[in-house]
């Protein structure tokens, strides 16, 4: 049994991904109590310096997904106010939510990752930035948020039409991708081991944000029906990204694989510094068939921001 701490959780705050914050936080509020931890939840708001400074807890559990919470700026925030916390540091969150500097950090030590460009939203009014089929995304959000498929077929017109629905509405840049035709793969990393290989297969469309969190939208399959040598290919990967980017806690590396192409057409899409911790999320998800209980991955996550400092 662990020592007994004084842990706040961070959770909700106001990106794009509030709802699942919360949902996640109260997951590792209900497990942090039922292991005999003390625990402080906080919907973070403007006045959260205020608040983790009149709580002092012994550590922050950091369940919030997004900016900021996951971009560096409440790392940074905790890490200024001298308070231990969960999941990645500074460094490590501000490389891993920006698609852009993550190749950078990653493609030079061989892990591969789509080509692509920056493109300015007005650019798309005018021309297509690749060749159809193509992957719009912003640069730094997560969880499939504001990313669009852009086909031949597709409704968005040629070129996109500034009335059609999509995240040229949002953002005066984005991140254009070749389309990586193929299987949606997913590999979690919890401290130095890798959770294996989930393949995700929505039931319509592609693995979006709702498909993501809506039950019944996206079948799940562990392991992943493919080739040893490429799960063990997902799992490599997966742990070097976590490691070269100086991740902490639990990650999890995003694959698209275009199965006609073998090993080569295998892809790392992102890496996600703070993975979900909902019912439906994969981390746990993974956690579980590898024989470790929910509470028992809220321990561990614990456990290695209490050894490390909660720094990177």
């Amino acid at each position: 049994m662990s020592i007994p701490l004084h842990i706040a959780v961070l959770m909700g705050g106001w990106s794009a991904e509030r709802e699942v914050s919360l949902m996640s936080g109260a997951g590792v509020a209900d497990a942090l109590e039922s292991l005999g931890h003390r625990v402080t939840r906080i919907d973070m708001g403007r006045d959260v310096a205020a608040r983790l400074a009149e709580a002092a807890p012994d550590l922050v559990f950091n369940a919030l997904h997004g900016s900021p919470g996951e971009d560096g700026s409440v790392q940074g925030m905790l890490d200024l106010m001298g308070l231990r916390y969960t999941h990645s540091g500074l460094a490590a969150s501000v490389i891993a939510i920006d698609k852009v500097l993550t190749k950078q950090a990653l493609v030079p030590h061989g892990i591969p990752m789509p080509g692509g460009r920056i493109v300015p939203t007005e650019e798309l009014y005018a021309r297509d930035p690749l060749p159809r089929p193509y992957v719009l995304k912003p640069v730094n959000e997560g969880s499939s948020v504001g990313v669009a498929i852009v086909t031949d077929e597709g409704n968005h017109g040629n070129p996109i039409a500034r009335d059609s629905v999509g995240p040229w509405n949002e953002f005066d840049e984005l991140l254009a991708e070749p389309f990586i035709r193929g299987r949606e793969l997913t590999t979690a990393v919890l401290g130095d081991q890798a959770l294996g290989v989930t393949e995700l297969k929505p039931t319509g469309g592609f693995y979006d944000y709702a498909a993501k969190y809506t039950d019944g939208l996206t079948e799940h399959v562990y392991p992943a029906d493919i080739p040893d040598a490429i799960a063990q290919a997902c799992e490599g990967i997966a742990l070097e990204a976590h490691r070269l980017l100086g991740c902490k806690g639990a990650s999890r590396a995003d694959f698209r694989w275009d199965d006609s192409q073998g090993a080569e057409g295998l892809f790392l899409l992102e890496v996600n510094t703070q993975p979900g911790m909902t019912p439906l999320s994969l981390v746990p998800e993974q956690a579980r068939h590898c024989g470790i209980s929910y509470p028992q991955l809220v321990q561990r996550i614990v456990d290695e921001a209490m050894h490390d400092g909660g720094t990177a």
